[in-house]
């Protein structure tokens, strides 16, 4: 089925323009309320978004919309996506809802959705949602004695970094580490250096200024310079990045460089098995992480398991094969032992265990592999795919016949823009490139 409002991480867009607009913002609230009917009493929501300044006008709406089906809601303001999925659980919800475009900069932004259990919404409740923001809902509305009531809470963000703090190894401080935080002006800029300072570190704060327009603009996860010149400045042990609502990270060395999501699982991975943690031999993560990843956890006798991509189909495999580690090249880090969706807080507090327990620079715990030579292009179109397109396809036979075994190739149309990802590795670094090259030439083409 072809869907018309959600991609692979929700309802994203740019707002007030379709589907960012208040009118569908209050529908998905009804939708959903009426949706999450499943058990006797009212129904209960948490709201939560970044600092972008549209939230404040998708909040409102959506607050109408699951009061107008009787839902009663609570607000918390800015505030990570992983802390909507703890709160929905802990505040006994039946959804949570976190309004952010993610890395995305401030002219976008997205509708997030959790159900009781703290986990995204499946396709099956999506295709369901569609379908009513299809129809006429009038006839459903609450009567004026069951409308919904709506209230700010206080306290949630002290929740949120005691949550956070108790994830890393009892009686471990980080006395005497330096750490350089970037919260790239998003949702995290408060709870990220709190939960940091709280653990004992000395904290260095950039990107914690929100204004409503400057969220993740030359700051956060996908801008990292200037977190790498503040790591040279201040001489600091670690660089933590942050994008607009938390739910991924990567860490810069002390040296200055970056370690991606990649590195990061291949760190805990290996520090869980150590452990005895693991919960299954192995972990999961998508078609888009490095081959340099997949044989370095062949050869400390782990598996890797991929998925489409998406944080979604990550989690999803890993509830149905029973794995407890998780994530995207990009730095979404699922750990399920403490959370249902990808936390960028808790996977940084993860890695910082690691380096106080062996004693070692963030540069020699974090480069476990040389990554396979990787290129990624991206293809903008208009109108229908050119994946159809004949040359092209024989274009794509032709370079798979090329990799042959020593390589991989992914092609896959984005979840959320009108392109198409060209991605091959191999350990021939300049046939890799060829290979792309030739692709993405036979997709313009057939894209003009």
């Amino acid at each position: 089925m072809t869907r018309k409002y959600f991609g692979t991480d929700g309802i994203r867009g740019t707002a007030n323009r379709w589907p960012i607009t208040p009118d569908i913002a209050m529908k998905v609230g009804m939708s959903v309320g009426l949706l999450m009917r499943q058990r006797q009493g009212r129904l209960r929501a948490v709201i939560g978004k970044d600092t972008r300044l549209s939230g404040y006008m998708i909040e409102t709406a959506m607050v109408a919309g699951f009061t107008a089906v009787g839902v009663d809601v609570f607000m918390t303001g800015p505030i990570p996506t992983p802390a909507i999925a703890m709160l929905t659980r802990s505040l006994r919800c039946d959804i949570g809802v976190m309004i952010s475009a993610s890395h995305n900069l401030y002219q976008d932004n997205g509708i997030k959705i959790f159900g009781p259990d703290g986990y995204k919404l499946s396709d099956e409740i999506e295709a369901s949602i569609e379908t009513m923001l299809e129809s006429d809902l009038s006839g459903r509305l609450a009567g004026a004695s069951d409308l919904g009531r709506a209230k700010r809470v206080d306290g949630v963000t002290d929740r949120y970094v005691e949550f956070a703090k108790r994830t890393m190894p009892r009686n471990l401080s980080l006395q005497g580490v330096r750490v350089v935080i970037d919260c790239g002006n998003g949702a995290s800029y408060k709870v990220a250096p709190d939960a940091l300072w709280e653990l004992g570190a000395e904290v260095i704060k950039i990107g914690v200024e929100p204004d409503g327009l400057n969220i993740n603009k030359d700051c956060g996860s996908t801008a990292p310079a200037k977190l790498i010149e503040r790591v040279h400045e201040t001489r600091a042990d670690i660089g933590i990045a942050l994008d607009g609502d938390a739910d991924r990270v990567i860490i810069i060395d002390e040296k200055g460089r970056v370690v991606d999501g990649d590195q990061l699982m291949a760190v805990v991975a290996s520090s869980f098995k150590d452990a005895g943690r693991l919960s299954q031999p192995g972990i999961v993560a998508t078609v888009m992480s490095n081959l340099g990843l997949e044989r370095y956890l062949g050869g400390i006798g782990l598996e890797l398991a991929r998925t489409k991509v998406g944080d979604r189909y990550v989690v999803e495999c890993m509830r149905e094969r029973g794995y407890n580690v998780g994530g995207e090249q990009s730095g979404h880090i699922i750990l399920t032992d403490y959370s249902t969706t990808g936390d960028g807080l808790v996977a940084a507090l993860q890695v910082l265990a690691v380096v106080q327990q062996l004693g070692r620079p963030v540069s020699e715990v974090c480069r476990r592999f040389d990554p396979v030579p990787q290129v990624l292009k991206n293809v903008r179109f208009g109108g229908a795919s050119p994946l159809q397109n004949e040359k092209v396809q024989e274009s794509i036979a032709a370079a798979l016949q090329r990799l042959g075994n020593q390589g991989r190739l992914v092609i896959r149309p984005s979840g959320t823009e009108p392109l198409i990802r060209v991605m091959a590795e191999g350990d021939d670094e300049h046939l890799v490139h060829r290979v792309v090259d030739d692709i993405v030439e036979s997709l313009t083409r057939a894209a003009a």
